[in-house]
């Protein structure tokens, strides 16, 4: 009851802090509003100093404030001007301010979040109220663009070509933008409506200002746009990008003195290019020659114990550009989806292609491996057809690949990978403005066996088919329904097939159930999934509800990512937002859910209570918290493929705060805490500090401490008939106590608002002590036999323990799985983008790894163990030009 004392004093701060009346609803609209673009007749100069003569007549200047008094007249005027000539479309805006000394102008790598002035401008040149594009520039010049789509949500990874500018003087600041007419897509026409909208930020004051806006109580962002009206007989054809690049790499790495493969030096240089076509006004071919794959940006290191696989996000640009369009499957129309314990998957999950080869390697003294499959050529043809019709398609070939492996000085080549093919294909129809749509995704992977062995280990082929949609119950777009289903079906080698159902996704073979039929004879897996949501997305009252299902034997892992299957999931939430200041606290919200799931066989595995809430003080500090209270269940999985076990009773809960994030020295804290009966406990500490020194400098420090004691933490199984309780095996578990001690740290600094470096730097330290070795007594219970206890036998030597379980029982040996693990990873990115669309990178890549001094943690030794390791070092330049032919 103690650790949820925070949680009755934040409710009661928002419940005090916001009793004061509130001002009349406002909707954000402005009926009637219009914008005119003017052509202009003679040449503008993106320069930010507005000195043309198209921008020396009355412009626009109707801006309503958002934050921090909804509704308002703004502190500043904003004055906005939109023309265009046969090739470009421009906006210049004089942001007005009483103190322009106290401009806040901060200097940042392109599409970088960061406390500053900025200014934004919004387009919805296809004008069907539900996407569009942003172009963002700050009071010092650094640049942001992105995509919008759903009406509400936007994506930052897309990069137009375009200039904007922006210059600070007596009056205010200013900014001038030229956006060309061939980086928007639309449909071709003699005159064009478009949808615009325009925002100001004026930091000091935490002021947002828009022509219209989202009232914080609602939804429907883009949907709000008023008309630009006046762009006539433009040149709309679209333009071929090329965009070569050449690449030069040097690798250092930390390798044996007697490996046959690798002196522990490699050089290596690429040529290739990709290319950008469009076809017609709406439609983008995006393709690639002898493609250059590999990302600039370090993945960080973790500690995966369990048996699920690690997600990491996409940095490659050929597959960030246009994601949207793939990964949005099963999210329209709603702005708000909870999971609990229900994790959606992911039907095109773009990191598959070009992963590390997955074939397995004998055990050798040494072998070269490649670290990633080369993709031989990738293509993508993405946009809008017809009226209210998306689509895209994506198709990718990777090589067969081989592992080079010496035994006692024989050498000879293990296949890893076959040659693959992979595609994706989505649409999407929206139908009434929005209001309904209906789409489908299908992927496929098909790989080219030439290997027995590799028949055994992978798939031969994947399908997946998804169809998903949305429509609003009222007019006023209040509440929404929103759906998707799909099914897999894998195919391959008996083998594959007995592992794939094997496999932590799946687990079919578990013995003390009946209906999962597990099939040893089956070339083929075919499984199902679905979900349904309500969610209410406007008004002070919020409500969200779901129930989804994935059998046992849906599969999307080829081409997509997904955890765990056999789960038929529901929730219902129920919360209010609070969005007018009060004595003082500005905005809150606060929720209330219950959640459970079930197995296919109708066993509870999950299930809970859970509450959630957010406060905003009037001095722009925040505190965030949650709690979950969690009884008793049955899990599917712990036993990794044997009987259920059972999940005793426990809680979770966080509490975050968070200071102004306007100031030089910004920081966060929080804590997590986990208990349950069961003796599990894991507390982890976190922190951030942000140091902006200079305008053009940011600082970020982000450290963490977790310690943990987990009472079952698995370590193997083995095969005894005599363990007939567990059906012939013998599941092994022991206490773990881990500590883990990590950082991110990240440098950034822009010398312009084209020149940059980049610094990230993450050191971590996970140690862990394995005692207590037990193994798992009976089905459907949380009780263990102990080693060492009523006859059995354990002892330890060589780095192995040894057991005797007793009785009848057959002696089997396990490694000691005790673990010091130390990394330290980073980079050093210094990014120029020297002409429109054209890049130079100088990129530094070190990694060091240690596991000296396994079971405990000791800072001092252990941070100086992991300096003193040999690191790996890669240098790299890549070159890109833009051409527009």
């Amino acid at each position: 009851m103690k650790t949820s004392l925070w949680l009755l004093g934040v409710l009661g701060l928002q419940l005090v802090g916001f009793a004061a009346p509130s001002r009349p609803e406002v909707d954000g609209l402005k009926p009637g509003v219009s914008l005119e673009a003017v052509r202009s007749v003679g040449e503008i100069k993106v320069d930010g100093t507005l000195s043309e003569v198209v921008w020396h007549r009355p412009g626009f200047d109707s801006f309503t404030e958002r934050d921090p008094n909804e509704g308002t007249k703004p502190s500043e005027r904003t004055e906005i001007w939109v023309a265009y000539d046969q090739e470009a479309l421009y906006v210049a805006a004089r942001m007005f301010d009483s103190s322009p000394d106290s401009i806040v102008a901060r200097l940042a790598r392109r599409d970088t979040k960061i406390s500053s002035d900025y200014f934004v401008f919004y387009v919805d040149s296809y004008h069907d109220k539900r996407s569009g594009y942003y172009f963002e520039v700050n009071a010092a010049g650094t640049i942001a663009d992105g995509v919008l789509y759903n009406d509400d949500w936007s994506d930052g990874t897309w990069d137009g070509v375009w200039e904007g500018k922006a210059r600070v003087d007596s009056l205010g600041w200013t900014v001038e933008m030229r956006i060309p007419f061939s980086q928007l897509r639309f449909q071709r026409d003699s005159s064009y409506v478009w949808g615009v909208n325009f925002e100001r930020f004026i930091s000091r004051k935490n002021e947002d200002d828009y022509v219209v806006f989202t009232p914080k109580n609602s939804s429907g962002f883009v949907s709000r746009f008023p008309n630009l009206t006046g762009i006539t007989e433009v040149d709309a054809a679209r333009p071929i990008e090329l965009l070569p690049y050449f690449v030069s790499k040097a690798q250092y790495m930390n390798v044996d003195g007697n490996n046959p493969f690798n002196d522990g030096s490699e050089y290596s240089f690429g040529l290739g290019g990709d290319f950008k076509a469009g076809i017609g006004n709406n439609l983008t071919l995006d393709g690639t020659l002898n493609p250059d794959f590999g990302q600039v940006e370090v993945d960080p290191a973790v500690v995966n114990l369990s048996d699920l696989q690690t997600y990491y996000t996409e940095k490659r640009p050929f597959f960030i550009e246009g994601a949207d369009i793939f990964t949005n499957f099963g999210y329209g129309g709603s702005n708000s989806f909870w999971g609990f314990n229900f994790s959606t998957p992911d039907f095109f999950y773009s990191r598959r292609i070009g992963r590390p080869p997955q074939g397995s390697i004998p055990d050798a003294d040494y072998v070269d491996v490649p670290t990633g499959t080369t993709i031989i050529s990738a293509g993508k043809l993405t946009g809008r057809i017809g009226d209210g019709w998306t689509i895209g398609t994506l198709h990718a070939i990777t090589s067969r690949e081989t592992a080079m492996v010496d035994t006692s000085g024989s050498v000879y080549s293990v296949p890893v990978e076959p040659l693959t093919y992979y595609g994706v294909a989505r649409v999407r129809k929206e139908f009434a403005a929005g209001d309904q749509g209906l789409g489908f995704i299908a992927t496929l992977s098909e790989r080219d066996f030439k290997e027995a062995a590799l028949r055994d280990q992978l798939n031969s082929s994947e399908f997946v088919f998804g169809i998903d949609g949305w429509t609003y119950l009222d007019a006023n777009k209040t509440w929404v329904l929103t759906g998707w289903s799909g099914m897999s079906q894998v195919r391959g080698g008996r083998n594959r097939m007995i592992s794939l159902q094997e496999s932590a996704p799946h687990y079919l073979q578990r013995p003390d159930v009946s209906y999962l039929h597990f099939d040893s004879s089956a070339t083929s897996l075919t499984g199902y999934a679905g979900r349904l949501a309500l969610n209410k997305q406007k008004g002070n009252i919020y409500v969200n509800a779901a129930l989804g299902f994935m059998d046992p034997r849906f599969d999307v892992n080829d081409l997509g990512f997904m955890w765990r299957g056999d789960v038929v999931s529901g929730h219902v939430v129920g919360g209010y937002l609070w969005t007018e200041p009060g004595r003082f606290a500005r905005s809150g919200s606060v929720f209330f859910a219950l959640f459970r799931s079930y197995d296919f066989g109708g066993d509870m595995i999950w299930s809970g209570v859970y509450t959630q809430e957010r406060v905003t003080l009037l001095n722009y500090y925040s505190i965030d918290g949650w709690f979950a209270y969690n009884p008793q269940s049955v899990s599917d999985y712990s036993t990794r493929g044997g009987p259920k076990m059972l999940n005793l009773p426990g809680f979770e809960t966080e509490l975050m705060v968070s200071t102004d994030d306007r100031k030089a020295w910004v920081a966060n804290a929080g804590v997590h805490h986990m208990e349950y009966k069961t003796g599990d406990r894991d507390v982890t500490y976190y922190a951030g500090i942000q140091w902006n020194p200079d305008p053009n400098m940011k600082l970020t420090v982000s450290p963490s401490y977790e310690q943990s004691n987990w009472d079952a933490q698995w370590v193997g199984v083995f095969d005894d008939p005599a363990a007939v309780p567990t059906y012939g095996k013998r599941y092994v578990f022991a206490t773990l106590r881990q500590k883990t001690i990590s950082a991110d740290i990240r440098l950034d600094w822009a010398f312009t608002p084209q020149l940059s470096l980049q610094l990230y730097a993450q050191p971590l330290i996970s140690a862990g002590n394995y005692s207590n070795y037990k193994e798992f007594a009976r089905p459907r219970s949380y009780d263990f036999d102990f080693y060492g206890r009523n006859g059995s036998k354990i002892t330890e030597a060589g780095g192995s323990y040894f057991v005797s379980p007793g009785g009848a029982g057959a002696p089997f040996s396990f490694s000691d799985p005790d673990f010091n693990f130390k990394s330290l990873r980073g980079d050093v990115i210094l990014r120029w983008e020297y002409a429109p669309g054209s890049t130079i990178y100088l990129v530094w890549t070190q990694d060091r790894t240690d596991d000296r001094y396994p079971g405990f943690m000791q800072l001092n030794r252990d941070f100086r163990s992991l300096v003193s390791a040999s690191p790996n070092n890669i240098f790299l330049i890549k070159l890109t030009y833009w051409f527009n032919t």
